[in-house]
């Protein structure tokens, strides 16, 4: 059987701790030359490449250009394929997802008075096209449709696509098209990784450009991504899965083993640490994975250890709660799940995690699916600078100002003052006595 890594902090060379810092997707270098002809043949062939890649990279044979956009047909089947418990869970999942956005979206304008007479504010319109990038290789999502689809929808955002990677028989996932459904976005396009965003970017003969991306994705997926920033709006960082469960003296070391493989089991490129200042719940953790692991499919044993016995992932037990502390905050963690009977007590010390789920009842795969703050997070070490994915994403603003004639000679003279002070003649001639003869 493999082994867990094990680390302790107070006997890691900085280089060692540096290391466990690290994510899968750090060096981009070999990714980045790979995409690199798919975006061109995309760019320049369009639907043509589109169906070679969904052949040759997602075995989706029966795929033609004729059949790229999923159609009303095939949306209709979904529902009648998908289990009543499965639609129920998404019906109630989206539910939760859109209230939580909806109390996240911004007033569409508002004006404050600066000064008498002088007004300024802000103006939030929706983006008018955007795609949601929902992946498959290592299992369906249609989670991740919830969570993009929902906050794009409430934003307004009037042109909305999803592209996701065909399945062998040249369909998508039914579940995902009964979510995108009832989230209110009925284009699919059947195409992932790099290619998807190539499409997205330039567009093809079926597919319309969009202004933006969001979505997690595989290294292939981010590559694309930097490689196209100039073209399209790639959004927050969100590549492949990464969690750190927080764990004190007051809970189990069983429970703390059961959530840290909750996102291990995505893949093996996936990051996963249980941090804990308790020798008792590390000892606990590392005795009871086997009996997680036995009540698990084959394939996920193998990506969790993949990642617990690797180089991503692991126990790491420190010697204080302020250690525990600051490894967290340094690696800056998508998931962060604080285990414990009072959460609360921690949460203060926490700056650096995109999403922070607090107590024994509120494990990762709830976020996942069920209680509405959005489950698109930044990765690699992206929560330092970026949130989760929100109404925000979907939404632009425009400053707005209005100065009425009270207000503006007293404007105007601060402005000359600078202006002048600055250099910028035009500047200063628009405040001056010369726009004074065309007012009155």
């Amino acid at each position: 059987m493999s082994t867990v890594s094990f680390h302790e902090t107070n006997k890691l060379t900085a280089e060692h701790y540096a290391a466990l810092l690290k994510r899968s997707e750090a060096d981009l270098s070999d990714f980045t030359k790979k995409v690199g002809p798919i975006i061109e043949a995309v760019r320049t062939e369009g639907d043509a490449a589109l169906v070679r890649f969904g052949r040759d990279f997602d075995g989706a044979k029966p795929l033609t250009a004729e059949t790229l956009k999923v159609s009303e047909a095939e949306f209709d089947a979904a529902f009648d394929s998908v289990d009543a418990d499965v639609i129920e869970a998404i019906r109630y999942g989206i539910g939760n997802i859109r209230s939580f956005h909806e109390e996240q979206k911004p007033e569409p304008m508002w004006l404050k008075e600066i000064q008498p007479g002088a007004y300024a504010g802000d103006r939030y319109t929706p983006i008018k096209s955007v795609a949601l990038y929902v992946p498959r290789g290592k299992g369906a999502f249609p989670s991740v449709t919830m969570m993009t689809a929902v906050p794009a929808v409430v934003a307004g955002v009037p042109d909305l696509a999803i592209f996701t990677p065909p399945t062998e028989d040249g369909g998508v996932d039914a579940a995902t098209l009964v979510a995108a459904r009832i989230a209110g976005v009925e284009t699919v396009y059947k195409c992932g990784g790099a290619q998807a965003v190539a499409a997205a970017a330039y567009g093809t003969e079926t597919v319309k450009r969009a202004l933006k991306i969001v979505g997690p994705g595989s290294p292939w997926v981010v590559a694309a991504k930097r490689l196209l920033a100039g073209v399209i709006d790639p959004g927050l960082p969100a590549g492949p899965s990464e969690a750190i469960i927080f764990a004190d003296d007051t809970v189990p070391g069983g429970l703390a083993a059961l959530d840290v493989l909750i996102e291990a089991e995505h893949g093996p490129d996936s990051s996963a640490y249980l941090v804990t200042h308790s020798r008792r719940v590390a000892e606990e953790a590392l005795a009871a994975l086997p009996g997680h692991w036995a009540n698990m499919t084959e394939q996920r044993v193998a990506f969790s250890k993949a990642v617990l016995c690797g180089d991503n992932g692991g126990i790491v037990l420190t010697s204080s709660l302020e250690e525990s502390y600051r490894f967290i905050n340094d690696y800056a963690p998508e998931h962060l799940q604080l285990l414990s009977t009072a959460p609360f007590e921690h949460l203060g010390h926490i700056t650096e995690a995109a999403e922070i789920l607090m107590g024994p009842h509120t494990p990762v795969a709830i976020g996942n699916f069920a209680l509405g703050p959005n489950a698109v997070l930044p990765t690699s070490k992206g929560a330092s600078t970026y949130g989760p994915l929100s109404v925000h994403d979907f939404v632009k603003c425009s400053s707005v100002g209005y100065v009425t004639k009270p207000a503006y000679p007293t404007m105007a003279k601060h402005a000359g003052v600078l202006a002048r002070y600055e250099g910028f003649s035009s500047h200063e001639n628009a405040v001056s006595k010369i726009r004074d003869q065309y007012l009155d």
